[in-house]
């Protein structure tokens, strides 16, 4: 079997975990075809005996070794949605479309000099979690990141909003009324007793919490 069939079969038994399905016949529909041609019951036959998932009745689960692959396929997925959507502005179509491709070719090395440029993002687009790599607890970056959380923002540096955590979405309103929302450009002011940011004309103090939910991307003046 393909590589990259093994892959897409794989990924979809890990994202239909994430949602409470394990069903063989369900996992089959939701995997891309394009990817897995000719998609059938004996391919999850094919890798139960290469060691990559346990078939019992109709129900599916991931071996370890099935899991480390899932889990590399789906943080690539992740990190590439939000490199194509956050950083290039790409329609949410689109940002989908070429995550499927790349998730499929992208280099370890390669996987987590996005995420390091991204600021280690926590959560898809979508809000669901993007599983860590070894950057994002290493004690040594040697990429600067692009993207960080608003709360690490070194002082005045003008910065522009990137992506808000799914965990906000019910204070979006709010965020909303202060004119705090993605492309807005800012500057961190003052970190301390509270996170004060300017925009334009207006000051506002934000709680830790909030400042730390909220990325954005540093603006490079023109040459």
């Amino acid at each position: 079997m393909r590589a990259q069939k093994i892959d897409e079969i794989l990924e979809t038994t890990f994202t239909e975990r994430e949602e409470g399905r394990d069903d063989a016949g369900a996992i089959l529909d939701r995997t891309f075809a394009g990817h897995a041609p000719g998609k059938c019951t004996e391919d999850f036959r094919e890798l139960e005996r290469i060691g990559l998932l346990r078939l019992d009745a109709a129900s599916v689960t991931l071996t370890a070794e099935g899991e480390v692959r899932a889990v590399s396929v789906v943080r690539r997925h992740r990190l590439t949605e939000r490199l194509f959507l956050d950083l290039l502005s790409m329609s949410g179509a689109q940002a989908e479309s070429h995550a499927c491709e790349l998730e499929h070719i992208l280099s370890p090395e390669a996987t987590d000099a996005i995420c390091t440029l991204l600021g280690h993002p926590p959560s898809c687009p979508h809000g669901k979690p993007i599983p860590q790599g070894a950057c994002c607890t290493s004690a040594q970056r040697t990429i600067s990141p692009l993207v960080c959380p608003l709360s690490e923002l070194p002082l005045n540096t003008p910065a522009r909003v990137v992506f808000v955590l799914p965990k906000l979405l019910e204070s979006m309103d709010h965020l909303a009324g202060l004119g705090l929302l993605p492309g807005v450009e800012l500057r961190l002011r003052q970190r301390f007793p509270a996170r004060v940011i300017e925009m334009g004309e207006t000051v506002v103090a934000l709680d830790a919490g909030i400042a730390r939910s909220i990325f954005v991307q540093r603006i490079t003046p023109a040459a």
